[in-house]
């Protein structure tokens, strides 16, 4: 069991209509999609990080461009906290690369934001809003 919160980052990419997804190997969320992520290292700022997870488990090039939110994502068992994840959603740019599902995704894909709000795939929580806020963001309709 985790007592103690792990800061993590995900990058939120869109590219046109689409936004990159991995379909995760490991828990929490095995086998659901959502954004490219993992933890924060020592030294790491949270924009590195999210470039660095997103390279890992996409071979995808990207610059962190803003923050999006942050999300806790926390998972009992038995009253106990087994899982304890404070995510900061960070919005990219795609710069270069085809997506390779590696390190911990078993698949990795544009999938069109369509598809991801009316939840035409299993999604991880938070991913359809997330995705919402980022094409806000890049649309200009929300200030960052």
């Amino acid at each position: 069991m985790h007592s103690t919160p792990k800061p993590a980052a995900l990058a939120v990419v869109l590219r046109g209509q689409d936004a990159l997804l991995v379909r995760r190997k490991n828990e929490p969320d095995a086998g659901l999609w959502g954004f490219p992520g993992g933890r924060i290292e020592s030294g790491e700022t949270v924009f590195e990080c999210a470039v660095r997870e997103l390279a890992e488990e996409t071979g995808i090039h990207s610059s962190a461009q803003d923050y999006l939110t942050t999300i806790d994502v926390i998972r009992r068992e038995d009253d106990e906290v087994r899982f304890h994840y404070v995510l900061t959603a960070v919005l990219c740019d795609y710069l270069s690369g085809v997506p390779q599902a590696a390190d911990d995704a078993m698949q990795a894909a544009w999938i069109k934001l369509t598809d991801i709000a009316e939840a035409r795939i299993p999604l991880s929580e938070h991913v359809a809003s997330v995705a919402q806020m980022a094409l806000a963001l890049r649309e200009g309709s929300i200030d960052s």
